[in-house]
């Protein structure tokens, strides 16, 4: 049963990652390699992380460049950049590829603002299947007579305590990109 609660918080862990990484993607007022390391470009027929094919710099706040390690997938890192929702044309120099970002108007920080909150909510969404599913392998090894009532309920009770520790977490995280995108 330990296990049950060990691998419960490890999969709620893991959840706040990944909507840690989706926040690291949405644009800010700031230019940041983040924004483009996880886009996908055709690259001789194989959809490959940009971050694989280039070198990714921000030399001033509102500039991204790109400087791709095979002169022939500067074509492709264009393309996936303009099929992206960055919203950015890129500007090639000699094989360097800039993006200048545009400051964001308040309509386009207030859509931010809603993607990010939908985002949390579908993180919140996961950790629930999670408890669910903890709580379902606990009422089997009840079931079973692996363990008595009273453990089971203990069980479940650590699980929602971990539940709600990591809701908050979510909470916190989304504050804190919410404050960073409206700020100008």
């Amino acid at each position: 049963m330990t296990d049950i609660i060990k691998d419960t918080e490890a999969k709620m862990k893991k959840a706040i990652d990944v909507l840690k990484q989706k926040y690291s993607a949405v644009r800010t007022g700031r230019a940041s390699a983040a924004l483009v390391e996880h886009l996908k470009v055709e690259y001789y027929g194989t959809q490959t992380p940009l971050q694989q094919l280039a070198g990714i710099s921000v030399p001033e706040a509102h500039t991204i460049t790109i400087q791709a390690y095979d002169k022939g997938a500067v074509k492709d890192i264009e393309k996936a950049i303009q099929k992206s929702e960055l919203g950015v044309t890129p500007k090639t120099e000699g094989g360097v590829i800039r993006l200048n970002l545009p400051p964001l108007t308040e309509e386009r920080r207030k859509e931010l603002v809603k993607v990010v909150k939908k985002e949390s909510e579908e993180a919140k969404v996961i950790l629930r299947n999670i408890r669910r599913e903890a709580i379902d392998a606990i009422k089997a090894g009840k079931d079973k007579k692996e363990i008595t009532e009273d453990i089971a309920k203990t069980k479940e009770d650590e699980i929602q305590k971990l539940v709600d520790r990591e809701t908050l977490e979510i909470e916190k995280v989304l504050a804190a990109k919410e404050k960073e995108i409206m700020e100008i």
